[in-house]
């Protein structure tokens, strides 16, 4: 309240606020540890990863104790978000963001941050918030370098006016690695962007796309372009995410050698957990199920019917793993 741009006015608007983040891995947390001590009234977080010991060099919400216990990160971050501001409400979601939930998941959002490590959902978020009106504030980290820009729909272009139909497949953290400065310095700044959006600040809002490189101090900031008429989301507001007809339930997860496949149904874990223990190392929390398998794979199931099959990135391979031990 003593930041003039802010004042008792913009406090009462941020406590209002509803602020959606996608994503609780290195920029969801640094985002979600400043929305909760800004006091951002609702705060809905979603992610459908657990904690890993690699994560902790970067995840700051999370600590090795969630590591061992495979807590899901949407959980672990509950937790400590509450911890850090008690009259924020956080509302934890754990799921796959998919074209059949998204526009569930964002209802009610003043905005949406990209917490995200992949363009096929930051494209599905920016198709969802502009159909809804929905302000959307990416970013991407990797490396040393780092992007971000905020979309305003009716006002600016969109992601995929600059992406197309998204990337071919570059660089991830799991391949290259990231320093956590980067994810700190891009999450900042959405974060920032974020306060700028809700206490109405329109005039001092980021209007370019800003590219950072912290090992080699560079940088860019680069104007948006105009909105392209024929943009399939923006210009023809046909929303090609949302409207795209289902894949297969098999999908890989780059670089980490697991392939993710999405059930139709829920899964009872106690049950699955008393029929794999004869024969696999079984590992169960509230939240999930994780079985060592004979074959060396693992599996990780959670309740809402989604099992990591880690150790392959073949898909007919997994498939199978998931037919025998789980059941087609």
């Amino acid at each position: 309240m003593l930041f003039p741009p802010i004042g008792r006015s913009g406090q009462q608007k941020i406590e209002a606020a509803t602020v959606v983040i996608v994503g609780m891995g290195a920029l969801g947390t640094v985002i979600a540890n400043h929305m909760a001590r800004a006091g951002v009234g609702t705060l809905r977080i979603i992610d459908r990863d657990y904690v890993e010991r690699s994560n902790l060099q970067r995840q700051m919400l999370y600590d090795e104790d969630d590591a061992r216990q495979a807590r899901p990160k949407v959980v672990a971050a509950q937790r400590r978000l509450g911890l850090i501001n008690g009259d924020v409400f956080v509302e934890g979601i754990i799921s796959h963001v998919t074209a059949e939930n998204a526009e569930e998941l964002v209802d009610g959002a003043d905005l949406v941050l990209d917490g995200t490590d992949n363009f096929q959902t930051r494209l599905l978020l920016n198709d969802v918030c502009f159909k809804r009106g929905i302000p959307f504030i990416y970013g991407g980290a990797v490396s040393s370098h780092g992007m971000t820009a905020v979309f305003l729909p009716g006002k600016t272009s969109c992601l995929r006016c600059l992406l197309g139909a998204g990337d071919s497949g570059g660089d991830t953290c799991d391949t290259v690695g990231v320093i956590s400065p980067i994810v700190d310095i891009i999450a900042s700044l959405q974060a920032v962007e974020a306060l700028k959006f809700i206490v109405g600040a329109e005039g001092a809002q980021r209007t370019g796309l800003l590219s950072l490189e912290i090992w080699q101090h560079q940088s860019m900031d680069l104007k948006l372009p105009p909105p392209r008429p024929d943009c399939p989301t923006c210009g023809l507001r046909q929303y090609p995410s949302l409207n795209a007809e289902a894949g297969g339930a098999a999908v890989t997860l780059c670089g980490r050698e697991t392939v993710q496949i999405s059930g139709k149904l829920p899964l009872d874990l106690e049950r699955l957990a008393a029929k794999l223990a004869p024969s696999c190392d079984v590992q169960r929390n509230p939240y999930l199920l994780k079985a060592a398998l004979p074959e060396g794979e693992r599996l990780v199931l959670f309740a809402d019917g989604r099992v990591l099959v880690q150790g392959t990135e073949d898909l007919a391979r997994a498939q199978s793993l998931y037919d025998r031990y789980v059941g087609s």
